[in-house]
């Protein structure tokens, strides 16, 4: 059969009130761009008549303006799962405008296939090429497509000339059999390939293919900062220091990287650290560092679910393209946060914590335990099953106004049993071994701001007897100190006595 093309708007016809889309992608790269934006002017003009018009979207990750932007300005979006970082988005959950919940990543596909969140009506996908008998090239994200272009009833294409046909061969699509026919996933190294460079669905199912030519729009992350670099820096030389004393192999293990400015510094550490060896990665998202490292031999290969990286990167990479088709690989996200693989691999993972608790628990989510951020994404897929978990957090934000290390944490998403090690800009504290009591002693020595000190050493002396010991009446006191005043090291202590 042939295919068919049509208009972003002729394929936003095809979407109606009610509707569940599953998108192709993980993070920016690899979401579908122009479909989206012309079902958000659906959605305006259906709401300027008076017609409700809501879908639901479930996606590999988090997307860019292009899908959670527009759809959430245009108050498109009923239900929404799972992780995203639009600021729209945001706006539209905290108000409870969009009804999300959140996800470990890696769960996403198989509770799809459960059928526990319904059935997907349509597929949207952003492809590098694509062949009348549904042989599909996908672009620099994976997440979740092969699973919802096996749900979904129909299929709609965005094929992307931005990409080069030359990224065919960067994928490893594998899709794991259900419960209870499902064998192990045969990955035992980061290279090993499993599964198909392209994604072959029923060519019955496309109703249409939409042109474009657009690039993910990935940012530059900010530049290695004062405290980023002294965070990246504790990292290697801890990394070092249990490579000394034979905690790690000697030949070393992969690495899973969260995203963002303090993961990119993290991971430029450890390139420039001369007594680690070159590494390889078993991690989500391929980002600007991976490729620098990758071009000076300090990174050897990386498994990804996407190509994360800035426009002036992936530029670099599509003009060398076959230097680094044998060096990265793109699966989908359930393979690449498979508890299985992360725990036979061991690896050793690298989150952010958004705050943690002097006890070692973390909350990645939550702002003051109310207001969601962006979600879990896939660090609980890794921390809970890597070889060694780490998490990294600038000791204060805001000037100092608020401090990332608090009594207890408004809202937990990793607990004190999966968290290994807590990185500040200040120091390391290795929790493996240690009480509640000398955890909570070992972090307010090691990560604290000087600032805070004294306050959390204050509370632990009023903190009631146990085995973790808290004082119920003030363990949230900097949460409240921080609502009313703005400013968490005005607490006083003797307003909860």
């Amino acid at each position: 059969m042939s295919l068919k093309f049509i208009s972003a708007e002729e394929a936003a016809s095809f979407i109606h009130d009610g509707d569940s889309i599953g998108f192709s992608g993980f993070t920016a790269a690899g979401t579908p761009k122009k479909v989206s934006e012309a079902l958000a002017k659906k959605a305006e003009q259906e709401h300027a008549a008076g017609t409700p018009f809501k879908v639901n979207i479930f996606t590999g990750a988090s997307t860019s303006d292009h899908l959670d932007g527009v759809l959430a300005r245009a108050n498109a979006i009923n239900r929404r799962t799972p992780y995203q970082s639009h600021k729209d988005s945001r706006s539209g959950i905290n108000s409870h405008d969009i009804s999300y919940f959140d996800l470990h990543l890696s769960h996403i596909a198989q509770n799809l296939r459960y059928g526990f969140y319904g059935k997907i009506d349509i597929a949207i996908i952003e492809a590098a090429d694509v062949t009348p008998d549904g042989e599909i090239v996908l672009g620099t994200g994976v997440g979740i497509a092969p699973t919802v272009c096996q749900m979904a009833d129909r299929i709609i294409i965005e094929l992307n000339h931005f990409l080069p046909k030359g990224i065919r061969g960067f994928h490893d699509i594998y899709q794991p059999a259900d419960p209870p026919y499902r064998r192990e996933i045969p990955i035992y190294k980061p290279s090993d390939r499993i599964g198909s460079i392209t994604l072959k669905v029923d060519p019955k199912k496309i109703i249409g293919v939409v042109e474009t030519n657009v690039e993910d729009g990935v940012s530059a992350f900010t530049p290695v900062d004062e405290t980023t670099m002294k965070i990246g820096n504790n990292v290697s030389e801890f990394l070092s220091s249990q490579l000394k004393a034979g905690l790690i192999p000697s030949e070393f293990l992969p690495i899973q990287s969260g995203v963002g400015n303090i993961a990119n510094a993290v991971l430029g550490c450890l390139g420039a650290n001369p007594h680690i060896p070159a590494f390889e990665m078993y991690t989500e998202v391929i980002q600007d560092a991976v490729i620098g490292l990758m071009e000076q031999g300090r990174c050897k290969f990386a498994s990804g679910c996407s190509l994360t990286v800035s426009t002036p990167v992936i530029e670099k990479i599509f003009s060398n393209i076959d230097f680094f088709r044998d060096k990265i690989v793109l699966r989908p996200g359930e393979i690449t946060n498979n508890p299985e693989v992360a725990r036979r691999m061991g690896l050793i993972t690298i989150n952010t914590a958004l705050e943690a608790d002097i006890y070692g628990n973390v909350n990645s989510t939550h702002v003051v335990g109310t207001k969601m951020m962006n979600g879990i994404g896939g660090s609980g897929d890794f921390t809970r099953n890597g070889y060694m978990s780490i998490f990294t957090t600038p000791s204060i934000a805001k000037g100092g106004k608020i401090s990332s290390i608090v009594p207890m944490v408004s809202h937990v998403d990793h607990s004190e049993h999966s968290v290994d090690v807590i990185i500040t800009e200040l120091g390391v504290a290795d929790l493996r071994g240690k009480s509640p009591i000398q955890r909570a002693k070992l972090i307010i020595e090691n990560c604290v701001h000087p600032s805070y000190h004294d306050l959390l050493n204050q509370y632990l002396a009023m903190a009631s007897k146990g085995h973790t010991p808290h004082n119920l009446r003030t363990c949230f006191a900097f949460h409240n100190e921080f609502v009313k005043s703005g400013d968490m090291s005005k607490v006083n202590w003797e307003e909860y006595k």
